[in-house]
């Protein structure tokens, strides 16, 4: 089990706080930290937020929202293993080639440690201000996926699609990785046929009351096997409420339940480590973590 700290941009959203997290996190065996991103956040808005029981982000209007990859890249130069996940990036409201372009230079200069969780968006009050369609956003992000794969994989490359065309470009230098992998987020029904289809990992929405985690995964597993993908491949990440400090049950229970439906790595957000970061993290690491990772 890989254990991922969830949340580190807008926690930390100072440079020092942002350093010591990312630094303490992969001293005590966490494999990755993860960014999370709104580019803005209206004033108004009447959309409701589908993953906490008020209908509205966190947050008042004047908290900061670091942008995932500038963080993850700041962070990523101040370390040597932590993996760097954005959970997610709002896919449909960025320009694909420059994208695949921003993420491929973060691979390099990182030692192949960027992930690109993505999704499709919720607020529709952001993409109106971005100017970006709201309608259809769920087939562009299938196109981009696809569009960036292809700047990724070769040069004086091409492609034609409904929202991305191209004609014999190079975009360089390519991920370490040879792609950066990307994990799509969600759990309605074309996410996990999404994730099933084109993803290389899948971050299924457990922060949504209705989500039944086992059969999420398991309906993403059979639809990737309709598709003659390997299913087994396809790292799936989740929370773990009853693992984190002051739950009142037992995380390592809690953490083999996540294991047997298919779970392979645990988002903990920051949060629940309270004011006293550094001893919480550390007896996190010492308590749960190296149970898995050792």
């Amino acid at each position: 089990m890989k254990f991922a700290l969830h949340f580190g941009n807008i926690s930390f959203p100072k440079p020092y706080d942002a350093k010591h997290a990312a630094i303490l996190a992969e001293k005590v065996g966490f494999e990755s930290i993860i960014a999370v991103e709104h580019i803005v956040i209206p004033t108004h808005y009447e959309t409701v937020y589908p993953y906490g029981p008020t209908g509205k982000l966190p947050g008042g209007i004047d908290m900061a929202w670091p942008d995932p990859l500038a963080w993850l890249t700041f962070v990523g130069a101040v370390t040597t293993k932590l993996r760097l996940l954005t959970g997610v990036l709002v896919l449909p409201q960025r320009n694909p080639l420059v994208l695949a372009k921003h993420l491929a230079t973060i691979d390099v200069l990182t030692g192949g440690r960027m992930e690109l969780g993505i999704g499709v968006g919720w607020l529709k009050e952001e993409f109106n201000a971005i100017g970006i369609p709201f309608m259809r956003r769920g087939a562009r992000v299938d196109e981009y996926v696809r569009a960036m794969r292809v700047l990724w994989e070769a040069d004086d490359v091409s492609f034609t699609g409904e929202f991305v065309e191209f004609d014999r470009v190079s975009c360089n230098p390519k991920p370490l990785q040879g792609r950066v992998p990307i994990i799509v987020g969600g759990h309605t029904k074309p996410a996990i046929r999404r994730a099933a289809t084109l993803g290389d990992g899948f971050f299924p929405a457990t922060g949504a009351a209705d989500v039944n985690l086992a059969s999420v995964i398991a309906q993403m597993r059979d639809m990737a096997a309709d598709a003659e993908r390997d299913a087994a491949a396809i790292q799936v990440t989740s929370g773990c409420p009853d693992a984190l400090p002051g739950s009142g049950k037992d995380p390592l229970a809690a953490i083999a339940q996540r294991a047997a439906i298919g779970v392979d790595r645990i988002a903990v957000p920051v949060a629940a480590f309270g004011e006293d970061l550094d001893a919480m993290l550390s007896e996190f690491g010492e308590t749960v973590i190296e149970n898995f990772t050792n």
